[in-house]
């Protein structure tokens, strides 16, 4: 099998659960906070890793509290920082979670956002097929490299995540990466939103006719969605307990990416995505535990 290069950040979660956002000038107070670590890029690794998908984890680490604290948090769980930028601060996010389970971010970007293709350096790309990449690294001022890189290894299957934040990625960027047909993972409201049209079809359309390739789209509890430029196929959602919503999204194209790198059909791949999807809404932050796993998914075989 194959490796799969994932780019992107960690930072620490600061989770603050809330009844719900305030409005300018209101005093509230809120039911609990915790620390934990995560990061898009981060999420999709421990899926990754959960499913024993063999991978690169290039994610760097940037200096401060915040750098000590998730290099820290990597040593805990065995793992080691990718490389340290030992002239930046690294960020965090603060996660508003309301009492229906949905959060809200407030992002301070440090060096986890970065990108150097040196860190690279070394590494034989033609043991990779597949690359992770997620739009607020592209937004970022060394997005640019990102996307140098990836034209020159046009071997790998691209899979971007853009975020919520996807409309307001510069268009130039948007443009180079399109041009290099990635497969799109986004929700409903980040497809509708981009593509200014009110339904999922007309949507899909106007995105696969910038990509040429499969657009993936979750809906919470209605399940997910995939256009492969013919077809409009939907996995069905899975009933969940939620908790917060915290990583959903990325566990979800994890999971695809690592069901795919098993040989599962793309719809198939789907279905398992929502299933680990479910599972993570259930849980405080976005780490699912490896028993909670593997009760849902059996070991699997390439």
């Amino acid at each position: 099998m194959k490796k799969t290069l994932i780019i992107g950040s960690t930072v620490l979660d600061i989770i603050i659960n809330i009844e719900k956002l305030p409005t300018t000038t209101e005093d509230c107070h809120i039911n609990g906070q915790t620390m934990s670590i995560g990061g898009c890029a981060f999420n999709v690794q421990n899926i990754a890793n959960l499913f024993e998908v063999p991978h690169v984890f290039c994610s760097p680490i940037g200096t401060g509290i915040y750098g000590d604290y998730v290099a820290s948090q990597l040593k805990e769980i065995g793992l080691s920082p990718f490389v340290r930028v030992k002239d930046q601060d690294n960020g965090c996010c603060y996660c508003y979670v309301e009492a229906n389970g949905e959060r809200t971010f407030l992002s301070y970007h440090g060096a986890e956002y970065t990108f150097d293709p040196t860190w690279l350096d070394g590494i034989n790309m033609e043991d990779f097929d597949q690359v992770y990449i997620c739009g607020l690294e592209i937004e970022e001022s060394t997005g640019n490299k990102i996307i140098s890189f990836l034209k020159e290894n046009r071997n790998l299957q691209i899979f971007f995540a853009p975020g919520p934040r996807f409309s307001l990625i510069d268009k130039k960027k948007l443009d180079d990466i399109f041009k290099l047909s990635p497969t799109i993972h986004l929700n409903m409201d980040e497809i509708l939103t981009f593509t200014k049209t009110e339904t999922l079809e007309p949507a899909v359309k106007t995105l696969y006719s910038l990509t040429n390739n499969l657009i993936i789209v979750t809906d919470g509890e209605n399940g997910s969605y995939l256009y492969d430029g013919e077809h409009l196929q939907h996995a069905a959602g899975i009933k969940a307990n939620v908790v917060d919503t915290i990583g959903a999204g990325d566990s979800h194209i994890g999971a695809f990416m690592a069901s795919r790198k098993f040989g599962y059909s793309n719809i198939k791949s789907l279905e398992i995505a929502n299933q680990i999807s479910a599972k993570v809404v259930e849980i405080r932050g976005s780490l699912l535990p490896a028993d909670v796993f593997r009760q849902i998914i059996p070991k699997l075989k390439p």
